[in-house]
C-alpha cells in the first residue's frame, strides 16, 4: 500500500483542472512547475481521472430507457436555467443603462 499523499483532494482536482483547462497547450511539466509539484505526480493524477470518468467504471444504473428520460431532465433544467440566465442579463443591461444615464 502507498504512502499517503501529502496533498488535499481538492488540490488535486484543482490542478488537474488546470492543466486540462490549458488545452494541451502546456505540458505536464509547465504546469505542476507553477504549482510548485512535480510533473510526474500531475500526471498520475490526470491519469487517474481519465481512468475513473472512462466509461467501464461509471455506474451504469438502469436501461435505455432511464437514460433518455434522466437526459431529458437534465435538458428541459439546463433550458430553464438559460432562460433564467437571459432574464437576469437583461435586467442587468437595463440597470447599466440606467446608471449610464445618471452619471452623465
Amino acid at each position: 500500500m502507498g504512502r499517503r499523499s501529502p496533498y488535499p483532494e481538492e488540490f488535486r482536482k484543482d490542478a488537474v483542472a488546470l492543466y486540462r483547462a490549458a488545452g494541451g497547450k502546456r505540458t505536464y511539466a509547465a504546469v505542476a512547475a507553477d504549482l510548485g509539484i512535480t510533473a510526474e505526480s500531475l500526471r498520475t493524477w490526470v491519469r487517474k481521472d481519465a481512468s475513473q470518468a472512462a466509461p467501464e467504471h461509471r455506474d451504469v444504473g438502469g436501461s435505455a430507457v432511464e437514460e433518455l428520460a434522466r437526459l431529458r431532465a437534465e435538458n428541459a433544467r439546463l433550458l430553464k436555467a438559460e432562460k433564467e440566465w437571459h432574464s437576469e442579463r437583461e435586467i442587468l443591461r437595463r440597470a447599466a443603462a440606467c446608471f449610464a444615464k445618471e452619471v452623465k
